[in-house]
Order: structure tokens, then C-alpha cells, then sequence
């Protein structure tokens, strides 16, 4: 057949199930993508201008935050336009873009997170090397890592899905365009997109969450290890934020992605999407601000108006 396009636009089936629900859902998507979109923002201005937050941990959050607005702003803005028409069409091109934009803040994230863990792995239960082993030279160069590396995992999957042929139907099962129900789409062989998709399911899904649960195992060992209650909180309150954003993004992950493409539900993937591209980005800021006193300090200095 030739490596020829046949289908020139998608339509995204988004939530046209239930057209009852639509007011409701639009609203609920657009008070997210708002608090996220604040939210993240205000994280990345408190980090940029206040030196007492140029640290590692917060070096970090602010890649989390600069991702997290890349993600919910790839998929937001056609849901919620989807919400409002009849039909939601997007480009070929479009979609493309979107699955790109969307496979590398998804994977980026988990990276960061696995990142972040080491950080604080770093910092309780060696702190007295703590400075040398997070040298900014070196968390400079694990942020751009992430980056990067993801960046060229977004490019071959995105390029594998550009090889193949879509004859029609043109209908994708979902709010926004990803790798399996494209998949389904697809009227030429996905096998090598489908091998693709399992093996950066095992190494940003799996991998990374063993290496996080290893990071963790180590930081609450040391914490028990810990002779006096007030050492053994403040430690944990360093990493509680961190610790409850993980279990939320790798319960989403878990839910919809780490299983083979041939078992693939729209419904699951669905509440699945919600959870990792508009709720996650929502609560991130909230988690990291409100369980964070240098954070609130900072925010609440640079923002009066935020002053309790």
C-alpha cells in the first residue's frame, strides 16, 4: 500500500457517550486546566526569583511544574473544545503533535519523579555529602538527561506512528490522541510500535517505579535509624509531598498503560487520561505548596494576596 496517509484528520470521540454530562465535565476540565495552569506557573515564579529555593529539590519541582503545564496544555484546549462542538476533529498533523508533546511530559515526569527520589534519598540519608553528590553541575546535567532522552523516546514513537497507514475508521476512542488506540486505528502492522510501547512501559513505568521504591526503602530505613521524634518528622516532612505525588501518577500509569496494547479499554484509559493530564497537574502545586512551609513562605512573600 505504500507508506501514504489515507486518513487526513481524526475525530476524537472524547466523552460524546454521555452529552448530558458535557456542561458539567467542561466545567470541572476548565477550573482544572485554570488552578493547573495558575498553580504551576506561581511554583516556576517563587522558585525563579527567591535564592533561598535555588536548591536541588526545588530545581527539580521546577522541571515537575514547566512539564506539567506542558502536558495538561496539549490536551486541554481540545477537550474542552470537544466539550462544546458537536464533533471534534483534529489534524493528522495535529494529532501527531499532540501524541509527541504528550509521550514526552508523560515520560519526563516519571523520570523526574524517579530523580526527585534520589534527591531526597541524598539528602536524609547522606547529608553530610550532600552538596558534593547534588552539585548543580550534576543536577543541571540529570534535568537536561530527562529532557533530552525523553525527547528522542517521544521522537521514535511518534516517528514509528507516522510509518504507519490509517485507512479508516477515523474515530479515536479517546479525548486526545495516544499511541494505543491509534494502534487500533491502524490498517498496516503495529507490531514494532506495539514492541516499542512495552519496552518504555518496563522502563519508564516499571524500572523507574522500583528504582523510586528502592530510593524510599533507604530513606525510611534511615529515618527509623533516627534517635529523636522531632529528627524523624522534619525528615519525613521533606519527603512526604514527593512520596504522595508518586503513588498518585504511578496509580494512573499503572491503571491504564502498564498492560499489552490488544487489551486496551477506552473507558479505563479515559479516567486514566483525567487522572495524569488534568488532575495530577492540578494537585501538584497544592501538594507541594500547602505541605511545604518554605514553599508558602516564599509564595506568600512574592504574593501577598496568597497570605492566609
Amino acid at each position: 500500500m505504500g507508506n501514504q496517509t489515507m486518513v487526513t484528520e481524526f475525530i476524537l470521540q472524547g466523552f460524546s457517550e454521555h452529552p448530558e454530562h458535557h456542561v458539567l465535565l467542561f466545567s470541572c476540565f476548565l477550573s482544572l486546566y485554570s488552578v493547573a495552569l495558575t498553580g504551576n506557573v506561581l511554583i516556576i515564579l517563587t522558585i525563579t526569583f527567591n535564592p533561598g529555593l535555588h536548591t536541588p529539590m526545588y530545581f527539580f519541582l521546577f522541571n515537575l511544574a514547566t512539564m506539567d503545564i506542558i502536558c495538561t496544555s496539549s490536551i486541554m484546549p481540545k477537550a474542552l473544545e470537544g466539550l462544546v462542538s458537536e464533533k471534534s476533529f483534529i489534524s493528522y498533523g495535529g494529532c501527531m503533535a499532540q501524541l509527541y508533546f504528550l509521550t514526552w511530559s508523560a515520560s519526563s515526569e516519571l523520570l523526574l519523579l524517579t530523580v526527585m527520589a534520589y534527591d531526597r534519598y541524598a539528602a536524609i540519608c547522606h547529608p553530610l555529602h550532600y552538596s558534593t553528590k547534588m552539585s548543580k553541575a550534576f543536577c543541571s546535567m540529570l534535568a537536561t538527561g530527562v529532557w533530552v532522552l525523553c525527547a528522542f523516546n517521544s521522537a521514535i514513537h511518534t516517528g514509528l506512528m507516522l510509518r504507519l497507514n490509517f485507512c479508516g475508521p477515523n474515530v479515536i476512542t479517546h479525548f486526545f490522541c495516544e499511541a494505543p488506540p491509534l494502534l487500533l486505528l491502524s490498517c498496516s502492522s503495529t507490531y514494532v510500535n506495539s514492541v516499542m510501547i512495552v519496552l518504555a512501559d518496563a522502563f519508564y513505568g516499571i524500572l523507574n517505579f522500583l528504582m523510586t521504591l528502592v530510593s524510599y526503602g533507604f530513606i525510611i530505613s534511615s529515618i527509623l535509624k533516627m534517635r529523636t521524634s522531632g529528627g524523624k518528622q522534619k525528615a519525613f516532612s521533606t519527603c512526604s509531598s514527593h512520596l504522595i505525588v508518586v503513588c498518585m501518577y504511578y496509580t494512573a500509569v499503572f491503571y491504564a498503560y502498564i498492560s499489552p496494547v490488544s487489551s486496551y479499554s477506552a473507558e479505563k484509559s479515559k479516567v486514566a487520561g483525567v487522572l495524569y493530564t488534568m488532575l495530577s497537574p492540578t494537585l501538584n502545586p497544592l501538594i507541594y505548596t500547602l505541605r511545604n512551609k518554605e514553599v508558602k513562605a516564599a509564595v506568600a512573600k512574592f504574593f501577598p494576596f496568597f497570605r492566609s
